[in-house]
């Protein structure tokens, strides 16, 4: 089998052929609740033996996570309130794209700067993940950020509450290993960072 025969079309066992004997077919689709931040979609569809039914799903719009570190190697982290988990949550500067974000790139470095009020030089991807595929349609596009330097006034939504300090990279990992960071963004950052660079 070659790497060209991964991406055939007509082989059944693709995961993104349409065709496949898994797919559902969605006949209608419509917004049952809105919020800022993210919509809750309700689709209609068909499933494979048949049936009619609904499926509801968060749908938000492209998030950017940045690693950023400082011309010293250290990481730029933030500390924000998580309503929905009812504490202070340690972990990357993250945030979601606007509707006319056509440069990712650009995207991170406006949220690096909101969140935390550091600039990057510069910034390379890393990943993109669908961290939650079973209820939402996210997509988070990562990027590590090299000799980020203070520059400013953090510029927060309404409601954020974010405090900022910088931590050693081996002592983020550690964190991240040991468990007492539970964010899911930042150890998937962290932990793929890691593999990369080994």
């Amino acid at each position: 089998m070659t790497d060209d025969s991964l991406d055939d079309p007509d082989d059944p066992d693709d995961p993104d052929d349409p065709d496949d004997s898994l797919a559902w077919v969605t006949t209608g689709s419509g917004i049952d609740y809105a919020c800022p931040g993210f919509d809750v979609r309700r689709d209609a569809v068909t499933l494979p033996d048949g049936t009619e039914t609904d499926f509801h799903y968060v749908d938000e719009p492209p998030a950017v996570v940045i690693l950023p570190f400082t011309a010293d190697g250290d990481v730029v982290v933030i500390e924000e309130w998580r309503q929905a988990v009812g504490r202070v949550n340690r972990g990357l500067p993250a945030g979601g794209t606007e509707p006319d974000d056509d440069d990712l790139a650009a995207a991170a470095r406006r949220e690096l700067t909101e969140e935390t009020g550091y600039v990057a030089d510069d910034l390379d991807p890393l990943l993109a993940a669908e961290p939650a595929n079973g209820i939402a349609n996210s997509v988070h596009h990562y990027f590590v950020a090299w000799g980020c330097e203070p520059a400013g006034e953090q510029d927060l939504d309404f409601n954020e509450s974010i405090r900022v300090a910088t931590t050693g990279y081996d002592d983020l990992l550690r964190a991240v290993l040991d468990g007492e960071i539970r964010d899911g963004r930042t150890a998937l950052g962290v932990l793929r960072y890691e593999l990369r660079r080994r």
